[in-house]
């Protein structure tokens, strides 16, 4: 086909959209960082499942040991280490005692102790990498050794001499978690002002005569505090297990009471003979474990999505 002898006419053609406005930008609306973030969370199946199954069982922790006609430290040596059963939902254990009652009392436990574990970080973690990472020179340097000090103590010892000088309690593990969890977060806390307080911000706040306590709590900790979330959350399932790891050693709670640790510790010694009573707080331990980490992976990758793993 010969093209030059193809004539155009000008109602050929028109233009897509509005003539009148095809040359001006079009504006998308302002939107704000959370709802950003919470879109980016939503698209997340992973930590959607994470946090429908972390709900679900804090909410059974809660409510199922209050509607149980069973008391969960109630004895019953007759009907010691029955299978579960329409009566007896997770059977029961050597002393006779309800399982299901006492593992959702358990995960209260293991719960509480979880959230300890976030307050420790934030609270003396955080702070302990401010300070370090702020002040720098003399004041970095020391904290730093102090740091090495008890970071270089091995976990064992400092188990084996809390089991010395105290009973095995709600109270002990929270001091062994106090010892050893804050580590982490303060080394993440302090390389993040590392890198922070140089900005020209920080630079901006210090040339106009702003406080230390301004400039970290107002410049600086806003900038970090999504990766310090992060932190937190993954700290969740290392302190359940750490619960875990206190009760096989011999520090968990103390009997009667029970978390999902001192459970699976129980367990563990009938676990050739009755199986159930070691398998059914393992399977929520390790549920309840992975959910946390869905969780924090997708607040990650909500709060960050530089962060995401392509």
């Amino acid at each position: 086909m010969n093209l030059e002898n193809i004539e155009f006419r000008a109602d050929d053609f028109e233009f897509v959209g509005d003539k009148q406005n095809i040359n001006i930008d079009a504006v998308a609306p302002a939107k704000p960082a959370w709802k950003d973030v919470l879109d980016r969370f939503m698209r997340n199946k992973g930590a959607l499942i994470g946090i429908c199954v972390i709900l679900f069982i804090t909410l059974m922790a809660i409510v199922a040991p209050m509607l149980s006609k069973w008391a969960w430290d109630g004895m019953d040596t007759a009907n010691a280490n029955l299978a579960p059963s329409t009566t007896h939902w997770f059977g029961t254990d050597y002393m006779g005692r309800d399982l299901w009652v006492r593992t959702w009392k358990g995960t209260r436990y293991s719960l509480i102790i979880a959230l300890v574990a976030v307050v420790i970080d934030i609270v003396v973690g955080m702070t302990y990498g401010l300070i370090s990472g702020y002040f720098g020179g003399v004041v970095d340097a020391i904290l730093q050794r102090i740091q090495e000090v008890i970071n270089s103590i091995p976990t064992l010892v400092v188990l084996t001499i809390l089991l010395t000088v105290m009973k095995a309690s709600l109270s002990t593990v929270i001091i062994a978690l106090v010892f050893t969890e804050w580590i982490p977060m303060s080394r993440i806390t302090r390389a993040q002002v590392l890198r922070i307080k140089e900005e020209e911000f920080v630079l901006a706040s210090k040339t106009l005569g702003a406080s230390s306590p301004f400039i970290l709590f107002r410049e600086i900790l806003p900038n970090i505090f999504g990766q310090l979330i992060i932190m937190s959350m993954m700290t969740i399932p290392n302190a359940i297990f750490y619960e875990a790891y206190l009760a096989v050693v011999g520090l968990g709670l103390t009997k009667p009471l029970a978390s999902l640790g001192t459970l699976i510790n129980d367990g563990f010694e009938l676990f050739l003979v009755h199986p159930h009573a070691m398998i059914i707080p393992a399977i929520i331990l390790s549920v309840l474990m992975l959910s946390f980490n869905l969780f924090g992976d997708g607040l990650r990758d909500a709060l960050d999505p530089t962060m995401k793993e392509m």
